[in-house]
C-alpha cells in the first residue's frame, strides 16, 4: 500500500468509527436524520463509481434511485402486501428494476459511442421521462401523491430504530471498502485509461465499452439500493425521490467531496446536508437559488472538491512556513 492508500483507509476508518459512535449521544430524530442522509452518501457513491473514474457525467442518476424506491414501495404495497418476505422481494425488485434501466439504456447509449456532453443529455433527459412515468402512472406509483405506508425493512426481524442505522452504515462503508479494493488493481488502472483517452485504450486491445457498461451498471444497482432502503425508513415514495433537482444534488454532493475519492462522497453529501438544514432555517423556498450559486461558485472556484482546496491551502501555508523559517 502506498501512503496515499494508507491515508484514505485511515480517514475511511476515522469516519466509520465516529459515526458508529454516534448513537451513542445523538437523540432518535438525529439518528434517523443521519441514517437518511448516509443512504444519500450511498447514492452519491455510486455516482462517483461512474463519473469519478470514468469522467463521464450522469444527469440522470435519481432515475436509478427512484427505480428502487418505486420498486421496493409498488412489492411491498401492491404486489405482496404483509407478506414476511416481501422486504427481500421489494429489495430483489427495486435494485433489479434499477439495474435493468441502467443496463438497457447504458447499451445503446455507450456503444452507440455517446460521450461527454451528449451522454449527459442523455441521461438528463432520461430523468425526465423516468419522472413523467411516475406522476402519469398513479394507478401503480401514485402519481404526485406518491405511495405511501411503505413497511418498514424485515429481514426476519424488523429492522428499526438504531439497528437500522447500524445496517446503513455498515453497508455504506462496506460497499466503499469493496469499491475501493476492486479498483486498486488493473480494472481500476483500465478505467483511468479510458478516462484519460479512450481511444488508446481500445488499440491496447480493451473492449472500453464493455468496461464502461459494466461500471454503469454496478453504479444504478448501488442507487437503487441506496432507493430501496430510503423508503423504508421514511415510508413513502414520491416523484421527488426521481427528479431533476435530486440528480442536481448528487451532483454537487460529488463535486464537493472530490469527485474519484468515494469517501469524499460520504463527506460533501454531509457537507451539503448540514448547508441544506441552515439555509432551510431561514428560507424553506430559498434551498434550490442556494444551491445553483453553490454549484456555479464549486465550478470556478473548487473545481476539485473542497478536500483538494484545503489540502492546498494546507500546503501553500507549510511552504510559507517553511520559506520563513528558511
Amino acid at each position: 500500500m502506498t501512503q496515499r492508500d494508507k491515508t484514505w483507509l485511515f480517514i475511511t476508518l476515522a469516519i466509520m468509527m465516529a459515526l458508529t459512535l454516534y448513537p451513542a449521544f445523538g437523540s432518535f430524530s438525529g439518528i434517523s436524520g443521519l441514517r437518511d442522509i448516509l443512504l444519500f452518501a450511498l447514492f452519491a457513491v455510486s455516482l462517483d463509481l461512474f463519473w469519478g473514474r470514468t469522467g463521464i457525467l450522469s444527469f440522470g442518476h435519481a432515475t436509478f434511485f427512484g427505480a428502487g424506491a418505486y420498486g421496493m414501495a409498488v412489492m411491498t404495497i401492491h404486489l405482496a402486501p404483509g407478506a414476511a418476505w416481501s422486504s427481500l422481494a421489494g429489495l430483489a425488485f427495486g435494485v433489479g428494476l434499477a439495474g435493468v434501466i441502467a443496463l438497457a439504456v447504458g447499451y445503446f447509449v455507450i456503444f452507440g459511442g455517446v460521450r461527454g456532453a451528449y451522454f449527459t443529455i442523455v441521461t438528463l433527459a432520461l430523468t425526465l421521462i423516468a419522472q413523467q412515468i411516475a406522476i402519469g402512472w398513479s394507478s401503480v406509483t401514485g402519481g404526485d401523491a406518491g405511495l405511501i405506508g411503505v413497511p418498514p425493512l424485515t429481514l426476519g426481524i424488523p429492522i428499526t430504530g438504531k439497528l437500522f442505522y447500524y445496517v446503513v452504515v455498515g453497508l455504506l462503508f462496506a460497499v466503499v471498502l469493496a469499491l475501493w479494493a476492486g479498483l486498486r488493481g488493473q480494472r481500476g488502472l483500465v478505467l483511468r485509461a479510458i478516462e484519460d483517452d479512450e481511444r488508446k485504450a481500445q488499440t491496447l486491445g480493451y473492449n472500453t465499452p464493455l468496461h464502461l457498461l459494466a461500471v454503469f451498471v454496478l453504479s444504478g444497482l448501488i442507487a437503487g439500493l441506496a432507493g430501496a432502503l430510503y423508503v423504508t425508513g421514511t415510508g413513502f415514495v414520491a416523484p421527488d425521490m426521481i427528479a431533476l433537482l435530486l440528480s442536481t444534488e448528487v451532483i454537487m454532493w460529488v463535486a464537493v467531496g472530490g469527485r474519484g475519492s468515494l469517501i469524499g462522497a460520504v463527506v460533501g453529501t454531509m457537507i451539503v446536508w448540514r448547508l441544506q438544514q441552515e439555509v432551510s432555517t431561514l428560507s424553506a423556498s430559498a434551498w434550490p437559488l442556494f444551491i445553483g450559486a453553490f454549484f456555479l461558485a464549486m465550478v470556478f472556484f473548487f473545481p476539485d472538491g473542497l478536500p483538494a482546496a484545503a489540502q492546498k491551502l494546507w500546503a501553500r501555508g507549510k511552504g510559507m512556513k517553511e520559506g520563513r523559517t528558511a
